[in-house]
């Protein structure tokens, strides 16, 4: 079916509205911009509140209001997810109490001037490389959901929507730095809230029995399921891993990815930055919000389920259900602002990453000294590598479309930071507590913890299976796990890598051996 052809000319109008609008503000709020401290920091002068709405919206993203519906629809989904926020608010208390501190001693832009300045220049580029390839890993994830919900509005072909997007956000990146983006931030979350409780309002008025029948029916479906007390290792939405895993992978998404760590920085303060930190576990509150317009969103088409009548695409990928009950059921000029306001979250996200991307790259190369000259030579080559990693990010998300199959984009995005998040923390203990650390053994632990992922991960014997160089038996057999529909099916869940690798890299850096000169 050709959903494109619901979205009408009024709605292409206020997503086009929206979208000049939001770009008006950010241009309006960027503030000046003529020292590479105004443009990746914001001159250190933004609001906390501000901060904090920031991270909301950075981590909510297309993937939470697309993927976590999505999720909750497809079969055997249910609440288990919210689990995970136990050790989301553990992680950013820490964060906020003792990693900000550690940043404020002295001016840094991120935590790898952090380790640099403790464990020597080594350290600090194999760190940057370490977050370049997670950034790229992590966040193409989020190009793809935007460009899914612009391919359901459009009939545009998959990577036309992917470029399309990656414009967007280098241009806002390139307008006003840090500023811009975290003032759009705030933007997408006002509207995240608006929309979330309008759909849910929506679904449940439009259903016979309203609210009543929406928990009925979810709640035979096992839908508002929220413990899951197995100890299958395969598992990942269960209460051992939200609390003993998920805490490691948050210490280093909110304190060592430059992506979230990098809002810290632009608040005028260590005691600001702190409360942004803190105060951003209402995220939770939203996560929340989506998990019940997903249970709402089975219950609504439970009459087309019951004959038949269910769009197809809800049993092939799951991601698109949300998207396309908005552009089906919504009426003209609502929808379009509700995509409207997925197509700027995921821009926003993106944005974000390239500014941290271009800033992690420039300090390898570039002095930060305060003259006039360098600082116009380092504003020209920000901008540069900004362009860059745009294109290098939007093309690693086209090819990762052709490897996902039906996958789960929520799960999807957690796999793939799987690979840099163990090291990265790993990496900052070491600095923080250990800093005679040596720099080959983090790389060695680096390495290590890369291969252990990548053998408990399907990612690369998917590549192999699509090529037809194996079939998923063959490598199943060779593995000793199973296989299904040709698909394989792992015996161990790779949120359990997360603390491993922390500790496997901070103690390879421990071993012994020379310590070379910073």
């Amino acid at each position: 079916m050709d959903f494109h052809e619901n979205f009408t000319t009024l709605d292409w109008c206020v997503v086009a509205g929206y979208l000049l609008l939001t770009t008006w503000v950010g241009h309006l709020l960027k503030g000046k911009q003529s020292t590479i401290k105004d443009f990746f920091l914001g001159g250190r002068s933004l609001p906390w509140l501000a901060v904090s709405g920031s991270i909301i919206a950075t981590e909510i993203s297309g993937v939470t209001f697309i993927g976590v519906p999505g999720m909750v629809y497809a079969a055997g989904g249910d609440f288990t997810y919210l689990q995970w926020g136990i050790g989301s608010i553990i992680a950013r208390i820490i964060v906020g109490i003792f990693f900000v501190r550690a940043f404020y001693e002295k001016e840094i832009y991120s935590p790898y001037d952090f380790m640099g300045n403790r464990l020597g220049m080594g350290a600090k580029r194999l760190a940057t490389i370490i977050f370049q390839i997670g950034g790229i890993l992590g966040q193409s994830v989020r190009v793809l959901v935007a460009a899914l919900a612009l391919k359901v509005v459009t009939p545009l072909e998959f990577h036309e929507c992917i470029w399309i997007i990656g414009i967007f956000a280098v241009g806002w990146t390139l307008m006003g730095g840090m500023r811009t983006v975290i003032w759009t931030d705030v933007m997408q979350f006002f509207l995240f809230v608006g929309a979330g409780l309008l759909s849910l309002g929506w679904m449940i008025s439009s259903m016979d029995g309203g609210w009543g029948n929406m928990v009925d029916v979810a709640d035979q479906a096992g839908k508002f399921t929220l413990l899951n007390l197995t100890s299958d290792p395969a598992v990942g939405f269960t209460l051992w891993v939200a609390i003993i895993a998920v805490p490691f992978q948050n210490l280093s998404a909110f304190g060592v990815d430059q992506l979230n760590a990098q809002r810290m920085f632009c608040c005028k303060n260590s005691s600001d930055a702190r409360k942004a930190m803190i105060t951003s576990s209402a995220a939770l509150l939203l996560t929340t919000l989506m998990l019940v317009i997903g249970a709402a969103l089975f219950a609504y088409y439970e009459p087309m389920r019951a004959t038949g009548a269910e769009p197809a695409i809800f049993s092939q990928d799951s991601n698109y259900i949300y998207p396309v009950w908005i552009v089906t059921e919504l009426p003209v000029g609502l929808r379009g602002l509700i995509l409207a306001g997925i197509f700027a979250a995921a821009i926003s996200s993106l944005d974000s990453i390239l500014a941290a991307l271009s800033q992690t790259t420039l300090s390898l190369f570039k002095p930060r000294e305060s003259n006039p000259e360098n600082e116009k030579k380092n504003l020209f080559h920000s901008r540069i590598l900004v362009l860059s990693w745009g294109i290098a990010l939007s093309a690693f998300a086209i090819q990762l479309d052709s490897l996902r199959g039906d996958v789960n984009v929520v799960k999807l995005a957690f796999g793939m930071i799987s690979y840099t998040t163990g090291p990265m923390l790993g990496m900052f203990l070491a600095a923080l507590f250990t800093p005679q650390a040596k720099t080959v053994g983090l790389a060695m632990g680096f390495v290590l913890s890369f291969l252990l992922v990548a053998y408990i991960r399907p990612d690369f014997y998917q590549i192999l299976i699509n090529l037809e160089v194996f079939s998923a038996r063959e490598i199943a057999e060779w593995k000793g796990i199973g296989e299904e529909d040709g698909k394989l099916k792992p015996i161990l869940h790779s949120a359990w890598a997360w603390p491993v690798t922390v500790f496997l890299t901070w103690g390879c850096g421990l071993l012994p051996g020379r310590k070379f000169q910073r």
